[in-house]
């Protein structure tokens, strides 16, 4: 299930108001800004340059596509490594290793080499089931306990390497919504290669309204239409990258414990939190947990969720209280 964001008014009647728009390309896809623009705020042009300017560092230190980031020098460290590392990679370490810990290594930042391997990976050559033997040597440099943080550096005891692709972009759109708020932007919706977060509403006083679609990969339908106000929302889903073989279908989404991809019904997971980061993180969580050790940990959490099913050739949803009350705007 993918994200698609309901455009709407541009101008409220008189108010003195405009909704302003602007994108560009970021982390190999695309990000999109709307704005209300008051009197006092800043034009386009200034925004734009301030959002390209947290995505160009984000991409930095973040991107396994570049191997002049900061994480892939320390990705081609061997292990016994230590890299003085900024303190936002350090940031998304701990969050990693957090959910890593709550979920018993099911969610794991190191499973870089298991994509790689399978191919889905940035270094991947071909998708295919590895050998039982390929599978083994590779499970030797994946563990999230095999990083420690030291001060100011991250360092390794085994040659992991880190991929930060299911919390980067969340981060990035919580980022972009502080200096907005640190301009004086109160109302926006902020959306970076998937992930989005809105605040406030519209000049006509509508809410900012997101379609979450059905997971499919031959059309796109709306499952479900939302309001958001003062949240982040994330989906993961199994239905974007995968291939089949032997009659199964195998997607990019890895249990980090087992070392191979999930195979469940659960065919993607939209979560709405207060950080965009987090929600990064916990829709890739769920989605890896599956559907009973999901749900059971979205109630333990009190995280709100909204679960697609496969059943067959249809799909079954399923949503708890949490996502319902606050994915309402006439409760915010």
């Amino acid at each position: 299930m993918g994200l698609v964001v309901l455009l709407g008014a541009l101008a409220g009647c008189g108010s003195g108001e405009s909704l302003e728009r602007f994108d560009g390309p970021t982390m190999g896809s695309r990000y999109s800004i709307q704005y209300v623009r008051r009197s006092a705020a800043p034009g386009p042009k200034e925004v734009q340059a301030e959002v390209e300017s947290i995505l160009g560092q984000v991409d930095r230190q973040f991107s396994t596509y570049r191997s002049d980031s900061d994480i892939e020098r320390f990705n081609a460290l061997p292990a016994n490594s230590c890299q003085l590392m900024p303190g936002p990679v350090l940031e998304l370490i701990r969050v990693g290793e957090q959910l890593s810990a709550q979920s018993d290594g099911s969610f794991d930042l190191t499973v870089e080499p298991l994509l790689n391997l399978w191919g889905f990976g940035p270094q991947s050559r071909e998708e295919k089931v590895p050998t039982a033997e390929a599978l083994a040597v590779v499970r030797q440099r994946v563990g999230y306990g095999h990083l420690c943080i030291d001060g100011d550096r991250l360092c390794k005891d085994a040659a992991v390497e880190v991929d930060f692709n299911s919390l980067a972009a969340g981060y990035a759109v919580d980022r972009i919504a502080a200096r907005f708020k640190a301009l004086g932007i109160d109302s926006y919706l902020v959306e970076v290669t998937g992930e989005l977060k809105a605040a406030g509403r519209k000049p006509d006083g509508a809410a900012w309204r997101i379609a979450l679609e059905e997971p499919r990969d031959d059309r796109r339908v709306a499952e479900r239409v939302i309001e958001v106000n003062g949240y982040g929302v994330s989906t993961s889903g199994d239905y974007r990258k995968y291939f089949e073989q032997g009659g199964k279908r195998y997607s990019h989404t890895f249990d980090g414990r087992t070392g191979t991809p999930v195979l469940h019904n659960l065919a993607s997971v939209t979560v709405i939190h207060p950080s965009a980061l987090m929600a990064d993180g916990l829709s890739t969580l769920l989605l890896i947990l599956g559907p009973e050790r999901g749900w059971d940990y979205a109630e333990k959490h009190g995280v709100g969720v909204f679960f697609v099913l496969r059943d067959g050739d249809r799909f079954l949803t399923r949503t708890n209280d949490t996502f319902e009350r606050i994915s309402s705007a006439k409760s915010q």
